[in-house]
């Protein structure tokens, strides 16, 4: 039986960006990239503007505070400011949704409100903002301070987070439209919100009236204990990292129930999914696809991976011909483990060890090489199986993954009913069917949450 309410029976499609290349640490060294495109901002712009093309409901711009991973091998795929680069992308873009991440963890929150609602304001409405605390060390170093301890983290992440929604607030719809014969704007409904906590505060007004859409939808990640009831509290949006239709399940109706406790109603709140794609005119080119990739780094850690994921106490020395009846006979997969299970089955379906790693079996998230139907398949089955209200693709490559997905799996989506045929709106509220909001939500004491005063 389809699980899928009806009010929710088209799909949300967001897309991840980043670096400017694509989420494989090699694709900035295939013959049609630019490796100097890393900081290109037209690169991101042709980007953005393909996943317009195709409907979809946002781009994503996650985001470190810190400098990620080895330049020697591959670039970081954190690199430029989120909220910066996604006021340049405004510019360019007409509807699609621009959702940046920007720390609780360190600037002030007067500073965060003014630049998310200016965001909100030039875009006319579709700004989001994935709001997270930093977990790092390293980011912490950078802004001269030690990681806290974690309840001390969402302490000044719930006095942030009330901060920010009430100087988003403080300019009040009642102050009206400029009057050239009377007064610009009714100065009685632009108030101060003198709030001060035990970390942030402000006195506000902020002087930034609002957008077509009030103020900027709030993305959160899927979390347990603080982060789970902060989801729940202040989250529009809630992006999880399920390895499975049962994990996904699971985690929306976990951050349904923590938006009960929170007195809001479970249906306000979207529960999107990470998920990966290749897409080629059958399953083995888009298999090869990933492979040119995996050629251009050394895999032989992951070979010796796979085969322990295989239960082999051997290596696998032959990694392109499928297994041996010998070593078929000897796999074992780890009940509990979705990857070991995976990569059993793909191996006993006659897949060689590399085809074995290029099905993305040590990828974070599902991950699905083949044909545009296989792709819709994965998609429509997580979908009506109530797992996701919708999925963030990530694309090894974002020069071609990105319009492979738009040009043939969108079209595959529309058919069967699944994705929306065209923008309705104007706003991101309007693309993800979130209720309008302004300022702090009434529903939602702050009493017992390191709430501010």
């Amino acid at each position: 039986m389809n699980n899928r309410n009806m009010k929710n029976k088209h799909m949300i499609l967001g897309v991840t960006l980043g670096n400017n290349f694509g989420t494989h640490p090699a694709t900035w060294r295939m013959p049609h990239v630019d490796p100097r495109s890393y900081t290109n901002i037209d690169a991101t712009v042709e980007q953005a503007r393909t996943a317009e093309r195709g409907g979809l409901q946002f781009v994503f711009l996650p985001d470190r505070l810190f400098l990620n991973g080895d330049l020697s091998t591959a670039p970081s795929m954190f690199n430029l400011d989120p909220i910066i680069t996604l006021s340049a992308v405004a510019q360019a873009t007409e509807r699609i949704g621009l959702m940046g991440t920007a720390s609780t963890s360190f600037t002030e929150p007067y500073l965060l409100a003014r630049q998310l609602k200016v965001l909100d304001v030039i875009s006319r409405g579709r700004a989001g903002w994935n709001a997270v605390p930093s977990y790092e060390p390293e980011a912490f170093a950078n802004f001269g301070k030690v990681l806290p301890l974690r309840e001390n983290k969402y302490e000044r992440l719930h006095e942030t987070m009330q901060v920010v929604q009430a100087l988003w607030g403080s300019w009040g719809y009642e102050a009206g439209q400029p009057d050239q014969a009377g007064m610009y704007a009714d100065p009685a409904h632009i108030c101060p919100v003198n709030l001060q906590g035990k970390h942030v505060g402000a006195r506000g007004p902020l002087p930034v009236p609002p957008s077509e859409q009030g103020q900027p939808v709030i993305m959160m990640p899927a979390s347990s204990g603080y982060g789970l009831q902060a989801a729940g509290m202040y989250a529009n949006v809630v992006i999880g990292m399920p390895s499975s239709i049962e994990e996904g399940r699971a985690e929306r109706q976990t951050v349904q129930q923590a938006a009960a406790q929170a007195g809001r109603d479970p249906e306000e709140i979207k529960f999107v999914a990470f998920v990966g794609y290749t897409v080629g005119d059958t399953e083995r080119q888009a298999l090869n696809a990933r492979r040119a990739l995996d050629d251009r780094i050394d895999v032989h850690g992951q070979l010796s991976r796979l085969s322990a994921y295989l239960g082999l106490h051997e290596e696998l020395t032959l990694p392109d011909e499928p297994l041996t009846a010998a070593q078929l006979a000897s796999v074992r997969a780890y009940p509990n483990d979705a990857r070991s299970v995976r990569a059993v089955e793909l191996a006993k379906a006659g897949w060689s060890p590399r085809d074995i790693l290029a099905h993305g079996v040590f990828d974070p998230n599902p991950y699905v090489a083949g044909t545009a139907e296989q792709v819709a398949d994965h998609l429509q089955e997580w979908f009506e199986a109530g797992a996701a209200d919708g999925f963030v693709t990530n694309f090894d490559d974002f020069h071609t993954g990105i319009g492979d997905f738009v040009d043939h799996v969108v079209p595959i989506l529309r058919e069967r009913g699944l994705f929306h045929d065209g923008y309705e709106g104007r706003t991101l509220r309007d693309h993800l069917g979130l209720p309008t909001q302004y300022g702090l939500d009434t529903r939602i004491a702050t009493g017992s949450t390191g709430g501010t005063r």
